[in-house]
C-alpha cells in the first residue's frame, strides 16, 4: 500500500530539502509539512499539484508508486524519452535549433514543454548539425571561462541523466538553479546527485538531486563573437576538477556521518 506520508518525505529528501526549505517552495509553514511527512494531515489536491510539480513528477505518480521501493537512479526518476521533448521543424521536415536568450532564460523553465511558448523561440539550422534534436542556450556570467559571457552553447538533448558522462559540459534546465551550464560529474547510482563543478576555480562546485533537473543538453559547439586571448586558457584539468569533486563528496559524508 503506498503511503503519501513516507512518499513526501522520500522525495523531499532527493532533493536535499529541509522542512523548511520545502515549505518555502510550497508556501505553507513548515509544521504543516512535518504533519504531511508524519501522516498527521493530508494536503489538499492543490497542495498535492504543488508538490507534484516541485518533484518533477504527476500527482498520479505521487500519490499512487510507492517511492520507498526505488533505487535512486531508477528510470522513472531519471528518463526524460525524446517524445516528451518540444521541437519545430523547418520547410522540409528538418528539426530546428530553437535559442534560448539569456533573458528567455527564466520564462523557459515554465514553457519548456508548451509547444506554443517554444514556437516563439528563435530558431535556426547548422549544416553540420544533421541528427539529433538540439537546443541553444545564451550563457551569462564568468563561470565557464575561457567561454565568455554572451557565448551561445548548442546542446543536444539527452533523454536519460544516467548517460551524462562525467567530465563533459553540459546545459541543464533545472527547477531551483534556472538554466546552467556547468561541467557535470554523474553520481546519480550511487547518492541520486549530480556535481556541479565551474572550470572558473573562483566558483565553488555543488551537487544537485537528479529529481531536479528538467532537461539536459549535452554540450556539441559554440558560438561567440568574442575571439578567446591566446595567454587565456583554464588552469585546471578534467583530473584535477574529479579530485575536487570526490574532496566535496567525502566532506559531504563526514558531516552527514555526524548528525
Amino acid at each position: 500500500m503506498v503511503k503519501l506520508n513516507e512518499n513526501i518525505r522520500i522525495l523531499r529528501k532527493r532533493l536535499s530539502f529541509t522542512q523548511d526549505q520545502f515549505a518555502q517552495q510550497l508556501g505553507v509553514k513548515r509544521s504543516l509539512v512535518g504533519a504531511y511527512e508524519e501522516g498527521r494531515a493530508e494536503p489538499r489536491l492543490e497542495l498535492l499539484q504543488k508538490m507534484a510539480e516541485v518533484f518533477s513528477i504527476s500527482v498520479d505518480q505521487l500519490i499512487g508508486v510507492d517511492f520507498s521501493s526505488e533505487t535512486p537512479g531508477s528510470a522513472l526518476n531519471y528518463t526524460r524519452g525524446k517524445e516528451v521533448v518540444v521541437v519545430t521543424v523547418d520547410s522540409n521536415d528538418r528539426q530546428n535549433i530553437e535559442f534560448v536568450p539569456h533573458k528567455a532564460a527564466a520564462g523557459y523553465l515554465n514553457g519548456f514543454a508548451d509547444a506554443e511558448y517554444v514556437k516563439e523561440l528563435p530558431h535556426f539550422n547548422l549544416p553540420n548539425l544533421k541528427q539529433g534534436t538540439y537546443r541553444a542556450f545564451e550563457i551569462s556570467g564568468d563561470s565557464m571561462l575561457p567561454l565568455m559571457p554572451g557565448s551561445i552553447v548548442i546542446g543536444e538533448y539527452v533523454d536519460d541523466l544516467r548517460n551524462i558522462k562525467s567530465g563533459k559540459t553540459y546545459v541543464l534546465v533545472t527547477q531551483r538553479e534556472g538554466v546552467v551550464y556547468k561541467r557535470v560529474f554523474n553520481y546519480l547510482e550511487e547518492n541520486g546527485n549530480l556535481f556541479l563543478v565551474s572550470d572558473n576555480r573562483h566558483y565553488a562546485p555543488y551537487q544537485l538531486s537528479g529529481s531536479d533537473v528538467l532537461e539536459v543538453w549535452s554540450a556539441k559547439a559554440y558560438i561567440s563573437v568574442q575571439f578567446p586571448d591566446v595567454e587565456e586558457k583554464s588552469d585546471v584539468s578534467v583530473e584535477q576538477l574529479a579530485g575536487v569533486v570526490l574532496d566535496l563528496q567525502k566532506e559531504i559524508l563526514q558531516l552527514k556521518s555526524k548528525k
